[in-house]
């Protein structure tokens, strides 16, 4: 016979991870030969170590023993646990949800054709024609990588920041330090918690809520079966009484700053020209900021590419 003892008391929501959050245990009854742990747990070692750090604007570090990410670092990049990249990789983990297969479709940069099979061997299917790409192609970011002088970024058709360079993590902040449903900046625009470093006049603040809701209503009208754009909707108009009055008001979608002003903790006030370029196939954009020759703005981008991404070539 085994002694009693008194159950470990269960943990608080709030004590869980982002996974164990959101992925309970599965179901006893549940069918796991639809999952090949052994295939997946491959697939996302090889895709781990294809990767360089200063891809995803993460540092480089000097005294890395293996090629490519670390765990922890795709932990970061997809929202999730180390515990949770760990499992996935030693072929122990459990069914991901097609939210946590989409992250880290998107922090391995994997192709659509991989990213595909990534959710075949999780036992999930492929992501349906008719919902918002997630996930960039490979050209994209070839190009995003090869503008090293400038802060660029990636956004879906929702808002979603996507990609992005070490520069635009310098200017405007680590986006790797963000959860993936946080990294929405028409999310942010109405419900941020903290102040971010581009700054609006209280004109041009309302315009740009105005523009979220107006990008929000049109990307609802081109794919009205996406279940994350509905989810980001319905979380807009329960939580932000502006939103759902912009909303009611079905605000023009027009509006757009040629300038963004930003406001870095070490540089200062910077006017900067913002250049929008489309990615029409996959309906994403890619925004481009920069400064004209020989002016301030571009001083100090200068002096930002010297040392404001330091932090991406010198720490581990």
């Amino acid at each position: 016979m085994h002694s009693a003892s008194a159950p470990a008391p269960r943990p608080t929501r709030a004590e869980l991870s982002w996974d164990q959050r959101y992925h309970p245990a599965p179901c006893p009854l549940r069918d796991d030969r639809a999952m090949d742990r052994s295939e997946l747990a491959a697939l996302l070692r090889q895709a781990r170590t294809r990767i360089k750090p200063r891809d995803v604007g993460l540092p480089a570090g000097t005294r890395r023993q293996v090629p490519g990410l670390r765990r922890e670092e795709v932990a970061q990049l997809a929202g999730v646990s180390v515990d949770y990249v760990v499992r996935l990789e030693q072929g122990r983990g459990p069914h991901p949800s097609t939210a946590v297969l989409t992250a880290l479709s998107r922090a391995l940069r994997l192709d659509d054709n991989d990213r595909d099979l990534l959710f075949r061997l999780a036992g999930s299917a492929p992501p349906q024609a008719g919902r918002i790409a997630q996930v960039v192609r490979p050209s994209v970011l070839r190009l995003l990588d090869r503008m090293v002088d400038l802060p660029t970024l990636v956004m879906s058709a929702k808002g979603d920041v996507l990609a992005w360079n070490p520069m635009a993590a310098a200017l405007l902040g680590d986006f790797s330090a963000v959860p993936p449903a946080r990294r929405n900046i028409i999310r942010e625009c109405f419900l941020g918690t903290e102040p971010g470093r581009v700054r609006f006049t209280p004109e041009e603040l309302h315009s740009v809520g105005a523009y979220g809701v107006g990008t929000l209503r049109s990307a609802k009208a081109r794919y009205p079966d996406d279940p994350d754009l509905d989810r980001l909707i319905t979380e807009l108009r329960t939580h932000s009484s502006e939103f759902e009055q912009l909303w009611h008001e079905r605000p023009s979608v027009q509006w757009r700053s040629a300038t963004k002003t930003i406001d870095h903790p070490e540089l200062g006030t910077l006017v900067l020209e913002c250049d929008t370029l489309l990615v029409p196939d996959a309906d994403q954009t890619v925004v481009v900021y920069s400064a004209a020759p020989d002016t301030p703005a571009a001083s100090a981008l200068d002096l930002l590419r010297i040392t404001g991404t330091q932090q991406f070539t010198d720490h581990t």
